[in-house]
């Protein structure tokens, strides 16, 4: 009971001391409300100033997430694509070596010394195709300027028009990526 009456009692000259401040402001108090005055405006600036820096902070947070994001895209992609360049180059050797290979001879050591190099040629493109090199199938497929480059365009009866009717260089992808497009014939 006596901690409720000395808190009532509080609170009257609590309330008496602010009218009489607030009925007479002295010059002290006049100072002292100036200084509050400034002192939350200068609060305010900082909290904008504050707010202004957090969203900074996070943008640039964002932009360095997505440039680590971008990074390591590249990253990955240069990795899965780094034997593109050599099998591009090897592309060529390989067509070659299919001619080579097919020609028709009659003597039995060139026959011989023929199946050595179709056995090496062979190895040469399953090791590719276990890499990811592949031919394009074109031949009788529907002409496409993706994979393929037109060289001619012939009348053949009984082809659909735009279709490849003739192969005159294989082409090849690695991965999803085309190393060389097929050279080709299409029907009119």
């Amino acid at each position: 009971m006596e901690n409720n009456r000395y808190r009532e009692e509080e609170k009257e000259l609590v309330q008496e001391t602010t009218e009489v401040v607030e009925e007479q402001p002295t010059e002290e108090v006049q100072k002292t409300r100036k200084k509050n005055n400034k002192y939350k405006e200068r609060i305010k600036e900082l909290e904008e100033e504050l707010l202004v820096v957090k969203n900074e902070m996070l943008k640039d947070r964002a932009e360095l997430e997505n440039f680590k994001r971008r990074t390591n895209e590249e990253r990955i992609k240069d990795r899965i694509y780094a034997n593109q360049s050599v099998f591009t180059e090897l592309v060529d050797i390989i067509d070659i070596f299919d001619k080579a290979v097919s020609v028709k001879v009659e003597d039995e050591k060139l026959k011989n010394y023929l199946l050595g190099f179709s056995m090496i040629n062979t190895q040469i493109q399953q090791i590719m195709e276990n890499n990811g090199v592949k031919k394009i199938d074109a031949l009788n497929k529907p002409f496409n300027s993706l994979y393929h480059e037109a060289i001619e365009t012939v009348e053949v009866e009984g082809v659909e028009p735009n279709t490849v009717v003739e192969v005159l260089r294989e082409g090849y992808m690695f991965k999803d990526r085309i190393i060389r497009p097929s050279m080709v014939k299409v029907s009119k």
